[in-house]
């Protein structure tokens, strides 16, 4: 009997030249624009993966400055650091990227990045079946996940989480034969372990469309309802889709006949009132809901939130 291919495929690159290192960096996370400096250190680069469309693990060495943006797409991406660090999501829910806590990437939008002199490894899920691994674990139907980069995992939590990747590091890159049984197993346990370890929320799967949605128009809506807990904003929802600001809003008139900014209002109005009807008056105020989901001028919130329900969120809260 013929033994079980190996699941697993690799590659690797390393070198001396700092334009083709950025190059490679740009192809490897489907981006561009990435911005290079030397440092004190002579500068060399290694970039290697290993594993399956399931699950892989990522290692670097870069020894300069690099910025940029990427986004993470039909990934979800777990990273931590050796050595070096910088800053992640430069400009917004900016975090201090340093050795010690590992970090998920920002999900569901592109992020900014400031990193330097770094020794970085990472885990990468397929989006599909980390949220599929998510929807058997919690019981629900599979969604979109949103993970909170800014809030750190647990002692305890990341003790058992460093005892899995190992564990999982030593089947993944090992150079013994790997079945794909034994790598799907991995990937599993490795996967129910992250799920354990890192904050996040199953969002609601099922999203209401405008009538007439379709296309680019469908998807930007599905995306507003995902993430409009984040500070998202129309630049961020045309980029998602592939067009430009102005692209997205003719598609909407055409397709929906309102502006894209005005349904993510709408979508965060709704957001409000659905808490502030699950919540009693001791519980929360209507200022700390607002400013949760992004309405930071509390006079104009309260003229909006009337014309959208008939009725001021103090009297929803206290209904």
């Amino acid at each position: 009997m013929n033994a079980e291919p190996d699941p697993r495929t690799s590659f690797e690159t390393s070198g001396v030249d700092l334009e083709a290192a950025v190059h490679m960096y740009q192809d490897a996370y489907g981006s561009d624009g990435f911005r290079a400096t030397r440092t004190d250190r002579a500068f060399s680069y290694r970039f290697r993966v290993t594993g399956d469309d399931t699950m892989s693990f990522r290692s670097t060495r870069f020894d300069a400055r690099m910025e940029g943006e990427v986004e993470s797409g039909d990934e979800y991406v777990v990273m931590w650091l050796a050595d070096g660090g910088g800053i992640v999501d430069v400009g917004r829910q900016e975090v201090a990227f340093r050795p010690g806590t590992p970090m998920m990437f920002p999900t569901g939008r592109p992020f900014a990045f400031d990193l330097q002199d770094v020794r970085q490894s990472l885990v990468q899920f397929e989006r599909t079946f980390l949220e599929r691994v998510a929807a058997e674990e919690h019981g629900t139907q599979p969604a979109p996940l949103v993970f909170d980069h800014t809030q750190a995992p647990r002692t305890e939590d990341l003790r058992g989480w460093n005892t899995h990747v190992q564990r999982a590091a030593e089947t993944v890159l090992g150079n013994g034969p790997v079945s794909p049984l034994v790598l799907a197993e991995t990937a599993r346990d490795t996967a129910l372990a992250l799920l354990r370890t890192f904050p996040h929320t199953a969002l609601a799967p099922d999203v209401t469309l405008p009538q007439g949605a379709t296309g680019r128009v469908r998807e930007a809506v599905e995306y507003m309802h995902a993430f409009a807990h984040t500070p998202i904003t129309t630049t961020d929802v045309a980029e998602h889709v592939g067009l430009s600001v102005r692209g997205l809003q003719q598609a909407f008139q055409r397709q929906v006949g309102s502006a894209p900014n005005g349904m993510l209002r709408g979508i965060r109005l709704d957001r409000v009132r659905e808490e502030l009807r699950r919540s009693a008056p001791g519980e929360v105020t209507v200022a700390a809901v607002a400013v949760r989901w992004g309405f930071a001028h509390l006079g104009r919130f309260s003229g909006a939130y009337a014309a959208r329900f008939g009725e001021y969120p103090r009297d929803t809260l206290h209904g």
